[in-house]
């Protein structure tokens, strides 16, 4: 098992940043792949970014990609997702997530997650 708790979500205005936080307790995280989604009401579950356990590559989304970073510490068996230049549209609740597959880009390829943080960007 393997438990994770996002944090770092909050109120923010168009064009600033945020980085969110997902600390990974249990079976050894090293071993899994972090990635990150978002839901906004209405719409389905959307895949952000990952990044493998396997070789440390990162998959970005189109929607995020130049615009968000994932990262992990292998230390602190905590993964981020640094958010800049946020839009209105990135108003969601954000969940992080861990696959033991080494390019998990879907997230029925998800064995964990995380209780999700809510992120709004309003001016």
């Amino acid at each position: 098992q393997v438990q994770l708790v996002e944090s770092g979500g909050g109120l923010v205005q168009p064009g600033g940043s945020l980085r969110l936080s997902c600390a990974a307790s249990g079976r050894v995280f090293s071993l899994y792949t972090g990635g990150w989604f978002r839901i906004v009401p209405g719409k389905e579950r959307e895949f952000l970014a990952y990044k493998s356990y396997r070789d440390g590559r990162a998959l970005y989304a189109d929607s995020v990609r130049c615009r968000f970073t994932i990262t992990r510490d292998g230390d602190k068996n905590t993964v981020y997702l640094q958010m800049d230049s946020l839009k209105p549209e990135d108003t969601a609740v954000y969940y992080c997530a861990a696959s033991e597959r080494s390019r998990p880009s879907d997230s029925s390829h998800y064995e964990y997650w995380g209780q999700g943080t809510q992120v709004t960007v309003s001016s």
